[in-house]
């Protein structure tokens, strides 16, 4: 799967994804970092990958009502180990078919 990795997602979340043969791109590799929240969105829609943020008020209401690749909101937890592994149960359990054009929370 192709995942956009937000600015404020653990870069260790991104090594296992990219283990597991995910194509993850960081956000901060291909946006300028005061990029709007719409304009993101936008770009995870255009270069159809699942975007990954932990920004979970900006981008629900972003989503209402528009076409979106399916986003994840990762829940802070009190480790990143824990982040990690909520995040691969969501992947697993949901599958590509679950994550596409929806939201998801991990």
């Amino acid at each position: 799967m192709k995942f956009l990795f937000d600015n404020d997602v653990p870069d260790s979340t991104r090594y296992v994804l990219e283990e597991l043969e995910h194509d993850v791109t960081l956000l901060l590799n291909v946006l300028e970092t005061t990029t709007p929240d719409s304009d993101v969105l936008d770009h995870a829609r255009e270069n159809e990958a699942i975007l990954i943020t932990c920004n979970r008020d900006d981008f629900l209401s972003l989503a209402e009502g528009r076409p979106h690749p399916g986003i994840i909101i990762l829940i802070r937890r009190k480790n990143r180990v824990l982040e990690r592994a909520a995040l691969l149960r969501l992947i697993e359990s949901a599958g590509e078919s679950g994550l596409i054009g929806n939201i998801n929370f991990a």
